[in-house]
């Protein structure tokens, strides 16, 4: 498969390969309300789910006027709410259909990476399970730096260090990110990357105001839609 213009794709991990944001929202009530804190579907959806662990608790404690927890504390409620992803992740797949296909037809193309909210060792496990770990030789999670989405850092480390990897420089204009949230399209945007998004988590209408080419999901993208988008 060739290019002309795209150099590298960014993907986000959850919202866009993994359907796993259900997952995270059960574990973060499972334990935000032994704890005597309500954290709803719809709460979560429209406030929070652009945060990393540490960004959701401390948000949400915030929003209702509670105590922020940190320290070891913070470090309890990420620990516990981990634990519980875990059991509900090991009960089965979590790809979005076709998503495996298309990372494996874009590792094929150009050089790939993920930036994320979620921890690496969760992306890890998931991407080892689907047998896709090889093709992405760099992983950005959220405990990789020190500030996460919307902020830039996460997206601007990931084409850093995948430059790193490929020995030449990665045009930030002619690499794709690849966003469910307009959190992550905010966070893409300030790193100066090209800007999809799939509409698996919110509708297409309120992200096309973010983003450069909306679609329904990476299963009805191509490597060729990319190339143009960064060729235009």
């Amino acid at each position: 498969m060739s290019v002309r213009a795209l150099h590298a794709i960014i993907f986000d991990f959850d919202g866009v390969i993994a359907n796993s944001e259900q997952l995270h929202l059960k574990a973060f009530q499972a334990t935000l309300d032994p704890r005597g804190v309500t954290l709803s579907h719809d709460d979560y959806y429209a406030h929070y789910l652009g945060f990393d662990d540490v960004g959701v608790f401390r948000q949400v404690m915030t929003d209702r006027g509670l105590p922020v927890p940190t320290g070891t504390e913070m470090a309890a409620l990420i620990d516990e709410k981990g634990a519980i992803y875990d059991r509900l992740a090991a009960a089965g797949d979590m790809l979005y259909p076709g998503a495996a296909e298309f990372l494996r037809a874009a590792a094929q193309a150009v050089p790939v990476a993920i930036a994320s909210g979620a921890h690496t060792s969760e992306i890890d496990e998931v991407l080892t399970r689907a047998g896709l770990r090889s093709l992405v030789p760099v992983v950005v999670g959220a405990d990789q730096t020190s500030r996460s989405k919307p902020d830039p850092e996460p997206y601007r480390t990931a084409l850093q260090r995948l430059a790193d990897h490929c020995g030449r420089r990665l045009e930030p204009w002619r690499t794709v990110a690849i966003e469910d949230s307009h959190w992550g399209l905010a966070s893409a945007k300030g790193a100066d990357l090209r800007l999809v998004a799939v509409s698996t988590t919110y509708p297409a209408h309120e992200l096309r105001p973010h983003a450069e080419l909306v679609t329904t999901a990476l299963s009805a993208l191509t490597i060729d839609m990319l190339d143009e988008l960064v060729g235009d």
